[in-house]
């Protein structure tokens, strides 16, 4: 099933060993490219020249357009994508089709359903929020990889664990944090490692998503917080105009 919706999307290539017609006047441009990205992620940061070459067989760069549905609810097959530009929204959908965004993906990681991995997705979708690159590998050439290079296994583990310790914050916040400091951390976290203003590209139904409430709840809170000078608003962009504010109310 992801092995037909990732033809759609991306037409018609070499996934793990599968042949199909490519595009020769990309080749060398495209490989070049290619092996640039690969080697930014972080879990392959022990790997060699000749080790990035042979991951190069094993994958598939591709772009996927905004809007784009990756992966949904019901696909068996195991993929593994490696993110190179772009964001994937990870979400769910209640019964009454209310949207919980589980988490943001950005650049220069992973995401996709594999259970080798601890990566058990099979109620989630994937969604691209802007236009993306990424790079897709099977559990086959995961398990590979992983035997044959044992650190690319200990860098997963590393992300994994962060991942599961992000989660758990989550949940703490969900359930002992009011609204307007569970608002607080989120644009705190989105915005770490900023330099310069730190600003959010996020709409008010977005933001609601991803904190599990409805729209006009965030519209108040961040409203509020606008009001004591913490925040400026602009269409689809949150400026912190007082951090320390922010990090005060987020630790209530």
């Amino acid at each position: 099933m992801v092995r037909a919706r990732l033809q759609g999307l991306f037409g018609s290539e070499t996934v793990s060993g599968t042949t199909a017609p490519t595009v020769p006047s990309l080749a060398a441009q495209e490989r070049g490219r290619k092996l640039g990205y690969l080697s930014a992620i972080d879990i392959f940061r022990d790997m060699g020249l000749e080790d990035m070459a042979q991951l190069d067989k094993m994958t598939r760069m591709s772009t996927v357009r905004k809007g784009q549905i990756i992966f949904s609810p019901g696909d068996t097959d195991e993929m593994l994508f490696l993110l190179k530009r772009g964001r994937i929204q990870l979400y769910t959908l209640s019964p009454d089709g209310r949207k919980l965004v589980l988490s943001i993906v950005e650049p220069d990681t992973f995401f996709g359903q594999m259970s080798v991995l601890g990566q058990q997705m099979a109620s989630t979708f994937a969604e691209a929020v802007e236009d993306s690159t990424v790079c897709i590998m099977t559990r086959d050439d995961i398990e590979a990889l992983i035997l044959e290079k044992p650190r690319v296994g200990l860098r997963l583990l590393e992300v994994l664990g962060a991942r599961l310790l992000a989660t758990e914050t989550r949940l703490e916040e969900v359930a002992f944090k009011r609204v307007p400091a569970r608002l607080a951390g989120l644009l705190l976290r989105l915005t770490e490692g900023a330099t310069g203003t730190r600003t959010v590209e996020l709409s008010h139904q977005e933001i609601a998503e991803i904190l599990g409430v409805y729209r006009e709840t965030v519209t108040n809170a961040l409203d509020r917080l606008k009001a004591t000078g913490a925040l400026e608003i602009g269409r689809r962009r949150i400026a912190l105009t007082d951090v320390g504010q922010l990090e005060r109310l987020a630790e209530e």
